[in-house]
């Protein structure tokens, strides 16, 4: 399966590309469309990193027999820029058949509500509207990947199925099931589309801290940082297009067993095109000044990516890519937004990787676990319920403010994140506890919520993961220690507390 896509070299060519810049130079987008595809090699001259691919079954043989070759889009969410993508078409256009892209609708996971469905949703409806323009047939299925992946492989004589890589249990749980169900001729692979440097190549172990991660993603960059060629025109066109079934994207809402109450935000519009426009507006307006204010939640400092990255509708490695460019101009930046984007989310990727406790408290290190629980009997200073901690009702204005600014935008500034869950850990009656809230409540409402930088985030404030031991105190132990003088020598927390207060309805 990776020789076969190895040794291809696409037909077509400068047409194929020059259709699909077309089609993407539109919108919001259009700028940064328009600027890769000049910058992109064309699929005739590009040589695809197989370190990028594993397979998942055992055999590696395309069937002869096969009728088409299918994509199982999961986490990433998107057709530009996206490695899996690109892997799929070529291994279609090397046997010259068709490509079917495949979207498995859960009615459920974890604690994502209709506001996180809702802008999957309608970034998948531009995905699919993409597809199309491309001669590419998107399905939508609905259920478990277990219950319809499977059939649909059987029924449509699918050669060969590409997915994409998340880390976290239940999607490499979805992998395996699928796995254990394909019929065994049918080769499966999957390419980690999300990180730069795929997840299994950037360490073979669990890394202790930034400081043991850095220097191995580094080395790597410049194997891996590279300019992605375009998805192109596909010149094989499904032998059936008429069978493929219009996706009712209204109905699709009703197979959900999700909250309807946490509402959709209005200041992100969902969608690759309305992601880049975001992340140029971050290059033209914000960059300059990240490196001295990302810390500042009064400042527009920064990119405010996050819930694009995290449904895989902005590739990680494009926002590098763009970011980079101005480099000169905006060194300290540039090189902060890497170590943040960069760095700091793989180190993220690898925890949640190679450590199944990943949303535990037993995740944590030895140190930190011995410390919470000669803490544990500790008297809080304050007790509340998960309800108040909702409400934003704490003593704290403060961390009112943080947790209202969550509530309705569906994100909290990075700073603020930290000082939200340490006090958690503060006025919750455990470590388990606190954890268990701060998790279900960055899940809830975060746009970007159910992701590896939210478990890493929520474990290294109150578990002192990726960090040391800090002077001891009360109930925190050795855990690193943040308070409400500290944020106010730090910003101007007056002015936060006002622009997030409580309304009468609340």
């Amino acid at each position: 399966l990776a020789a076969a896509a190895r040794s291809h070299a696409a037909p077509g060519g400068p047409e194929d590309a020059a259709g699909t810049r077309e089609a993407k130079g539109r919108g919001h987008g259009g700028a940064i469309q328009e600027a890769r595809r000049r910058a992109a090699p064309s699929v005739r001259e590009f040589k695809y990193n197989k370190k990028r691919v594993r397979l998942v079954s055992q055999g590696s043989d395309l069937k002869d027999d096969a009728r088409c070759i299918v994509y199982w889009m999961c986490r990433d969410q998107r057709v530009q820029d996206n490695w899996a993508f690109l892997y799929a078409q070529r291994l279609a256009l090397k046997q010259e058949l068709p490509l079917h892209v495949c979207f498995c609708l859960v009615p459920k996971f974890l604690e994502a509500t209709i506001r996180h469905y809702r802008f999957m949703l309608r970034g998948l409806q531009e995905v699919a509207e993409e597809c199309a323009e491309l001669n590419i047939s998107f399905h939508l299925l609905l259920g478990y990947a277990k219950d319809v992946l499977p059939t649909f492989v059987v029924e449509h004589g699918v050669g060969g199925l590409v997915t994409d890589f998340s880390p976290l249990r239940l999607p490499r749980q979805w992998v395996e099931d699928v796995r254990e169900r394909l019929p065994e001729d049918v080769p499966f692979a999957q390419v980690d589309a999300h990180n730069i440097v795929p997840c299994w190549v950037a360490s073979p172990k669990q890394e202790y801290s930034a400081r043991t991660i850095r220097g191995k993603i580094h080395a790597q960059l410049p194997e891996f940082l590279t300019e992605f060629p375009p998805v192109v025109r596909h010149p094989y066109p499904p032998s059936c297009p008429s069978q493929v079934p219009p996706i009712a994207w209204e109905a699709c809402y009703s197979s959900l067993q999700v909250d309807h109450t946490v509402k959709e935000v209005e200041w992100a519009t969902p969608g690759t095109a309305a992601g880049l426009a975001v992340l140029k507006s971050f290059i033209a307006e914000r960059l300059q000044s990240f490196s001295t204010h990302r810390n500042d939640p009064n400042k527009e400092a920064l990119s405010n990516l996050s819930p694009w990255l995290h449904f895989g509708q902005v590739s990680t490695q494009r926002a590098i890519l763009e970011v980079q460019k101005h480099r000169r101009k905006y060194k300290e930046s540039v090189d902060a937004f890497v170590e943040e984007a960069v760095v700091r989310r793989e180190l993220a990727e690898n925890f949640c990787y190679y450590n199944e406790n990943y949303d535990s408290v037993q995740g944590a290190y030895d140190w930190a676990q011995t410390t919470l629980k000669l803490h544990a009997k500790d008297k809080r200073p304050y007790l509340y319920s998960l309800q108040e901690l909702e409400q934003g009702t704490t003593h704290d204005p403060l961390w009112n403010a943080a947790q209202l600014q969550m509530v309705r935008e569906g994100k909290m500034h990075g700073f603020l994140r930290m000082y939200w869950a340490k006090k958690i850990l503060e006025w919750t009656r455990s470590p388990e506890e606190a954890l268990q809230f701060a998790i279900y409540l960055n899940d809830r409402y975060e746009l970007d919520g159910r992701d590896p930088n939210g478990y890493v985030g929520c474990l290294w404030s109150i578990c002192g993961i990726h960090d040391q031991g800090w002077a001891e105190r009360a109930i925190f132990g050795k855990i690193r220690y943040m308070n409400y003088a500290g944020c106010k020598r730090k910003f101007d927390v007056d002015q936060f507390e006002r622009r997030y207060a409580p309304t009468h309805s609340q």
